[in-house]
This record gives C-alpha cells, sequence and structure tokens, in this order.
C-alpha cells in the first residue's frame, strides 16, 4: 500500500516534563527524512491551538533550533487541557479539527502527552474514519506519573525520577545535622498512581538514610498511623523525612490536601487540582509530634528538571518520536508508541504499537505486592523496575554558565478558515 502523501502536525498536550521535547525532535526530524511527508506543522497549546488554527512550520524553524529541544524541558509548543467531548456531545469540534486538517492538508497528526491526550488522539481518530477523511493520528506517550497501561514506563518518568531520588538524598543530608528532633515533609506528585514518590525510595542506601517513609495513593491513608510512625523513626535516628503523593486519601476517600480546602477548584478533565497536603501534615504533627517541621513542596520543578535528566529517558523519548513517524508512514493509524523491556539481566527496550483506546483514560497503579504490607514504604522489585531508567546523564549545552535550551520562533502561517473562539 502506498504511503499517504500530505503535511503532518505534532501537538503537545498535558503537564511538562523534561523531555517532551526529545520526543517533539524525533517525530520533526523524522518527518524531515521520511519522503512522503512535505510540511511540519506545529499547533500551539495543543487541541486548542488546532481548533483555534494557530499553527506554525518546523520547517521554517532553525535546524540549530530544533536540534536543541532534545535536551530543552516543559513543552516547546504550548500545552493545553482542554477536554474533548464525545463525537455525539459535541461534533462541531471535531468537524473543525478536519477543516483545519484538510486546509493545511494534515494527513499525519501526531499527539505527545498522557492519558486524557491519548483519549483526544483516539477521538480525532475515530472521526476522521468517521467522514472518509484519510489520516495517520499516532499518540506518543508522555508523563511523569508513569501511569499509562500496557507500555512499561513513559517518557519523562526516569528523568522525574532520578531527579527525585537525587534531591531526596541531599534533602536528607541537610535535615540530620541537627541535634534535635526535626521532620521534614516532602510533597511530590501522583493523584492515584505513587511512581514518582516511590522512586524517592532509590535514594535510600543505609538503614537511617531517607526516606525513612513513604505515603502512595494505592494505600488509605491514616493520620492515627502517621503519627506513629513517625515518632518511630525520630526514636531510632532523632530526624525523619517522608515523601509522599499529592494524591494520598484516607480510607473514606477524602483526599488529604481537601480537609483544608473543601471547595477545591476542578480542571476541565473534572480533577481536583492537588497540592497542599504538607500543610496538612506539618500542622498535624506540629500539633502532635514535635515543632521542629519543615516542608518541601516539589511543585512543578519536579517535572521539567532537565539538569539532571536521565540519558535513557531522553534517548527513549527521542526514540518514540522517530517510531511514531515510521509506524504512521507504515499506514498504522488509531495507535499509541509503547515500550516494551525485553527480559533478561540486561535492560533493553524497544518500541510497541499500543491500540489507542486500550490506554484513553486509563491508569496503571502501582501493584500492591510493590508496596510494604505495612503500608508506608516499598518492596525491592519496584527499585529493580525504576534503576534501569534513571542512568547516565544528559550533557547540556550551556551558555555563560546556565544552560543553552531551545528557543523557537513560532512564527503563525496565514489563518485559512473563519475565526474559532476557544480559550
Amino acid at each position: 500500500m502506498a504511503a499517504l502523501k500530505g503535511n503532518c502536525l505534532i501537538a503537545q498536550s498535558g503537564g511538562p516534563t523534561a523531555v517532551i521535547n526529545a520526543s517533539a525532535c524525533g517525530v520533526i526530524q523524522e518527518a524531515f527524512k521520511s519522503g512522503e511527508i512535505d510540511k511540519v506543522f506545529g499547533a500551539l497549546h495543543g487541541v486548542v491551538g488546532i481548533l483555534n488554527e494557530n499553527l506554525f512550520i518546523f520547517n521554517d524553524e532553525s535546524p540549530e533550533e530544533i536540534e536543541l529541544m532534545k535536551f530543552t524541558p516543559a513543552s516547546a509548543l504550548g500545552s493545553c487541557r482542554y477536554k474533548l467531548k464525545s463525537i455525539e456531545a459535541n461534533e462541531k469540534d471535531y468537524k473543525r479539527i478536519i477543516d483545519v486538517f484538510e486546509a493545511h492538508n494534515i494527513r499525519y497528526f501526531f499527539y505527545i502527552g498522557g492519558n486524557d491526550s491519548m483519549d483526544t488522539a483516539s477521538k480525532v481518530n475515530q472521526y476522521a474514519e468517521r467522514v472518509g477523511y484519510q489520516l495517520k493520528s499516532i499518540g506518543v506517550p508522555k508523563t511523569v506519573d508513569n501511569d499509562l497501561p500496557i507500555t512499561d514506563h513513559t517518557p519523562g518518568f526516569g528523568s522525574a525520577a532520578k531527579f527525585i531520588a537525587t534531591s531526596i538524598k541531599e534533602v536528607g543530608l541537610d535535615a540530620r545535622v541537627y541535634n534535635y528532633p526535626t521532620v521534614t515533609i516532602c510533597e511530590l506528585m501522583g493523584r492515584n498512581a505513587g511512581w514518582i514518590t516511590a522512586s524517592s525510595a532509590l535514594a535510600k542506601k543505609y538503614e537511617d538514610d531517607a526516606p525513612h517513609l513513604i505515603y502512595l495513593p494505592e494505600v488509605p491513608f491514616s493520620f492515627e498511623k502517621f503519627g506513629n510512625d513517625v515518632k518511630s523513626v525520630l526514636d531510632k535516628y532523632n530526624y525523619a523525612v517522608i515523601a509522599f503523593s499529592e494524591g494520598i486519601k484516607t480510607k473514606e476517600g477524602r483526599y488529604v490536601s481537601e480537609i483544608e480546602d473543601p471547595n477545591a477548584v476542578k480542571d476541565a478533565f473534572g480533577h481536583v487540582q492537588l497540592g497542599g497536603a504538607s500543610e496538612v501534615l506539618e500542622r498535624y504533627v506540629l500539633e502532635n509530634i514535635c515543632k521542629k517541621v519543615r516542608t518541601v513542596n516539589y511543585s512543578t520543578i519536579q517535572r521539567s528538571a532537565a539538569h539532571w535528566a536521565s540519558l535513557t529517558d531522553n534517548e527513549e523519548s527521542f526514540m518514540c518520536g522517530r517510531a511514531a513517524v515510521e509506524y504512521a508512514i507504515e499506514g498504522h493509524t488509531g495507535k499509541m508508541v509503547g515500550m516494551s523491556r525485553s527480559k533478561g539481566e540486561e535492560y533493553k527496550c524497544e518500541t510497541q504499537l499500543i491500540d489507542l483506546e486500550d490506554v484513553a483514560n486509563q491508569e496503571k497503579k502501582i501493584p500492591i505486592e510493590w508496596i510494604s504490607k505495612s503500608g508506608d514504604f516499598v518492596e525491592q522489585p519496584i527499585l529493580d523496575y525504576i534503576r534501569p531508567l534513571i542512568t547516565g546523564e544528559v550533557k547540556i549545552r550551556t551558555e555563560n554558565g546556565l544552560p543553552r535550551y531551545a528557543r523557537l520562533q513560532k512564527k503563525l502561517v496565514e489563518k485559512k478558515l473563519e475565526k474559532w473562539d476557544v480559550k
């Protein structure tokens, strides 16, 4: 079957990572070499940029800046959190997307993102097939949360894990210098899956090393147990470093972060905007355990710390971008590029194709057997799983002692359709 001729469009969505642009770079450079793709378009701010026809052309960008994207954190194309409703509920959005694609002869669509982004890529593919528009839609995975199903792991996670483990090791060294009891509470990302927080355990080499306690969303959180755990650690070491996921919940299913904010704001996908649980735990320790408490809320720094990115993660992310184009040129559509870990002692990873419908809106949580029976730490299998993903260091280009990251021009093309007002 002859390959589809035309242009391609790349967009990014969801939270940034240290290596999401490496995937984009892989798509761009492979598309340039394909022989089947003419112009390589980028959309500003994900599917919102497509709806607004805010497009630019990578062919007009500097090859040097595109190459620097491999080592540039965050979403160089801009991101969004726009929820496409079902085709039946809001067909006009889908018709608009196809109109934009047709106006610019877009025949290949590469969407880089997590769970919700794969849902978008899947829906666009379904609608294109419904209306008979020739399109190859491929999802490229990214998420520091590592919660996409079927794929062994996701681009972005290895770098986040490397940064978390390193910084927890440093926090622990800082926390143990005093001759009086101290508690340090570290709030990490993770709504329903605790992969990021679990990676903090890599920092622990000796029994008294940080972290001492780890609390994950997979296990119901108890304040009473938490208090007893912290007291026990203080009795042993005189300092306690706690790593926990922002999404920890009580056995009643209530987010700890909501305890002081019952009217927490929700995003476009209906997700409660988390953050602030560390303040709840800090207050509990102050009132019940000791007066020397510090909180470290890692917030967004944990997902875009490219200065300490994993080389393995970076190279695999680039590989996924290239593979997406190769698969699309072969004729595949409605698929996500996944990663498959080979069996054996030596770590190796290859790409695979996964149906978008099997990934969209699904979550992969930590197996319960990888969590300690006491629910306050992790077991060896998860360390064996994560450790290969953090290996190697990325060589960052610097100028005047600071990283030199890509800076795209992103000059918008002339619009061919009527204005479409999407925020």
